[in-house]
């Protein structure tokens, strides 16, 4: 039985009964059931909120900010959502695992980019959420002088889901609609507090002391690959081959590709060895490579021999295709292919390659630049490295099969926008060699570094950018599908490529790394329940506030029906965006 199946049994299990208990009148008044969801009610709390609300003066002026800060939200919300929408109907894009049904509950361990093992951080973070959400509209409710009936959670079968402040109704609208308003934008404006904590500390003290082990970090090894075949496995570090120290994933490639030996010696982080007998592993292919296609090169080919010659290692293929432009490639598989070998490049419009006569958005394999042979991409970046701006080159290339010739001024970096110095050629190289990727090892390597860079806030130089590449963080892999791995927090087999230093290791790496992972599932959980609850559509927060903003508006023009004009406007708002956000999350699979 799958386990969609068995959480729809116990949905249905949960449901009878609670009903049955309901109709029997077995249940406590402060209790009510309808279908799987529950709500449990009390009145417990309003003394302390009342304190609370003391500081009056105080509140509304950060309530008054948080109303700024909602309707920018909302405004944001509402043309991204608007604009995607257009986006997946005019150009539909291939499902991803977020269309999928178990990615739409948000259940630990269902949910492929909730992983169980987080499940404690991930219900901390999301009861902080509800509790501080709701706590705060009850407590502005308190300091606009409205009264409240009830307060408290809401669970789907016994899964807390939200909270809830139940404003007295005559009350409520007894309010000024400015009352109103910050009333409704409190919830957001809390979450975002809580966000704003949750992530300086996270940002500062807590990532701060967590830095990358050395080593090449082993995310997995591919079936049936050399390194599977050694014992290789997941959490692994390389930290040396053949006895020459591996510093990172950048290096273990360098000296894989000088290392000629078919059979080499791997240490791992733990002390142990592994002995790996190398073969050329397929690990990409683009799709527009001349060595692609429905008799060419796939992902996971085993590159056998280059011209009839034996090859197991990146610097036996580097050997064999260095003399000549077009060679032939046979796979254990009984593929063979010919094509051009060199540096699969798109060339980019109105750029150095672009005005030499290349064509722009064409896709071309060059060969060689300044007659210096070139058979990959990193052997064209530093060809081009190291030549000046405004230096004349010939570049030998290869468009749909053609050999050509190019004399090209290279531009400057500095031209395209960069802070750096140096030439620039005006093409976008894709890895491998003609857009053939390998490996000898056959292994994934986890982007250690630059997860933590992300987390620690490093990798943007904004605020907007260092919370939007947290925000993608558990499900990074679709945003970007040549990482394989999404981060999920310091869990299972990624705590080996990170370790801990500075004053506060002395509270040990299990306890930091704990205190990580709550810090980021709270900050990341009430960022995304600020953003959803300004959708402006209701019942949200989004919509009640666009409903008093709208009555602002409609109240200063000369029309006779108002109520029904803004009834009319934040209707049409609220039913467009509920489609746009129907349509981003099923339009993948339905208009496949």
């Amino acid at each position: 039985m799958s386990t969609l199946l068995w959480i729809l049994t116990g949905v249905l299990a949960y449901t009878a009964i609670a009903m049955w208990l309901r109709n029997r009148g077995m249940l406590p008044e402060s209790v009510r059931v309808s279908g799987p969801l529950t709500t449990i009610h009390t009145t417990r709390g309003r003394v302390l909120l009342d304190r609370l609300a003391r500081p009056k003066r105080f509140l509304r002026a950060i309530a008054n900010l948080g109303v700024g800060v909602a309707l920018v939200v909302m405004a944001g919300t509402f043309l991204i959502l608007i604009f995607n929408a257009v986006e997946i109907l005019t150009n539909p894009p291939a499902p991803t695992g977020i269309n999928t049904p178990q990615n739409v509950l948000i259940i630990p361990g269902v949910n492929e980019f909730l992983p169980l093992s987080v499940a404690v951080e991930i219900v901390f973070g999301l009861l902080v959420a509800l509790v501080v959400h709701e706590g705060a509209h009850g407590l502005l409710c308190r300091v606009e002088d409205i009264d409240i009936d009830s307060m408290g959670v809401a669970l789907f079968t016994l899964l807390p889901i939200g909270a809830f402040v139940e404003p007295d109704e005559e009350s409520t609208k007894r309010a000024d609609r400015g009352s109103r308003t910050r009333m409704f934008a409190a919830g957001v404006t809390a979450n975002l507090l809580v966000v704003i904590l949750a992530f300086g500390l996270l940002f500062v003290p807590i990532a701060g002391a967590v830095s990358v082990a050395s080593g090449a970090a082993v995310g997995g090894a591919y079936p049936g690959s050399p390194a599977a075949e050694a014992g290789v496995s997941p959490g692994d570090r390389i930290v040396a081959v053949d006895g020459r120290s591996v510093e990172s994933s950048e290096q273990l490639q360098r000296v894989l590709s000088e290392n000629p030996n078919e059979r080499v010696d791997i240490s791992l982080h733990d002390g142990s060895e592994r002995t790996v007998d190398r073969r050329l592993l397929v690990t990409g292919v683009a799709s527009i490579s001349p060595l692609s296609g429905e008799d060419g090169l796939s992902t996971n080919d085993t590159i056998a021999a280059v011209d009839g010659d034996p090859v197991r290692t990146e610097a036996a293929l580097r050997t064999a295709v260095q003399d000549g432009e077009i060679h032939t490639f046979e796979t254990a598989e009984g593929t063979t292919v010919e094509g051009p070998v060199g540096a699969l490049v798109a060339v980019v419009p109105d750029a150095p390659f672009d005005a030499a006569g290349a064509p722009a958005t064409e896709h071309a394999v060059v060969t060689s630049v300044g007659g210096d042979r070139v058979v990959d991409q990193q052997e064209l970046s530093e060809a081009i490295d190291a030549r000046e701006p405004n230096e004349r080159v010939t570049i030998v290339a290869y468009v749909d099969g053609d050999r050509e010739e190019y004399d090209v001024q290279l531009g400057s970096i500095e031209d395209d926008g960069s802070d750096d110095e140096g030439a620039y050629l005006g093409v976008q190289i894709a890895g491998g060699t003609s857009g053939v990727t390998v490996d000898s090892l056959g292994i994934r390597t986890y982007p250690a570094d630059q997860y933590l860079s992300m987390l620690t806030g490093t990798a943007s130089d904004s605020l907007i950018g260092t919370l939007l590449l947290v925000t993608v963080l558990p499900f990074y892999s679709i945003v970007d599908p040549a990482t394989e791995f999404n981060f999920a927090g310091f869990v299972g087999t990624n705590i080996p490529f990170y370790e801990v230093s500075g004053p506060l290791a002395a509270l040990g790496d299990p306890a930091l790394f704990l205190a990580a992972n709550l810090l980021f599932w709270t900050g990341w959980i009430n960022l995304q329940l600020a953003f959803f609850n300004c959708i402006p559509a209701f019942p949200l927060d989004g919509g009640r506030i666009l409903r008093t903003a709208t009555e602002a508006v409609v109240s200063r023009l000369p029309v006779d029906s108002k109520s029904r004009l803004t009834r009319a406007i934040t209707t049409a708002i609220g039913v467009t965006m509920l489609a746009a956000l129907s349509v981003m999350i099923f339009g993948p699979v339905l208009l496949q």
